[in-house]
């Protein structure tokens, strides 16, 4: 017998985004975060001691790989209209809990921190946004396929 759920919500939970979110998380902090322990630091270090070598660019190229997946689902999902009001909306969020105490940001680590969290929340809504968007609307999203 045939299975009619349907496949762009069928699975899609509240867990399902935490691990997107979680994906985006690693691809962004990996790639740099102000801890000093990044790929961005250790492959500058090693280009600085001119010890440069194939492991620096496998893992430069695994982390343009998952930038090019996220960036593309996210432009595509979203358009610049939708990274824009994510972004502002997000910041807003941000904006209200320094002013209600409840998050800090007197330093420039602290402001690196949270600009990349909420970079890679955005780029967690965007490769969920099918989902998300199907889930309020009822609305599918098809891409354009050439026959």
């Amino acid at each position: 017998m045939a299975n009619n759920t349907d496949a762009s919500t069928s699975g899609f939970t509240v867990l399902s985004f935490v691990w997107r979110l979680i994906a985006a998380l690693i691809l962004v902090l990996a790639t740099f975060n102000p801890s000093g322990y990044s790929a961005y630091h250790w492959i500058s270090g090693a280009i600085r001691a001119d010890a440069f070598g194939p492991l620096h660019l496998l893992v430069i190229g695994v982390l343009l790989a998952g930038w090019v997946v996220f960036w593309l689902a996210t432009w595509r999902a979203l358009n610049t209209l939708g990274v824009i009001l994510a972004g502002v909306i997000l910041g807003a969020l941000i904006w209200l809990l320094i002013d209600l105490g409840i998050m800090h940001a007197e330093t420039v680590s602290a402001m690196t921190w949270i600009a990349l969290v909420c970079l890679a929340v955005i780029l967690a809504i965007g490769v969920s946004w099918s989902h998300i968007s199907r889930r309020l609307t009822g609305q599918l999203n098809v891409e354009d396929v050439d026959d």
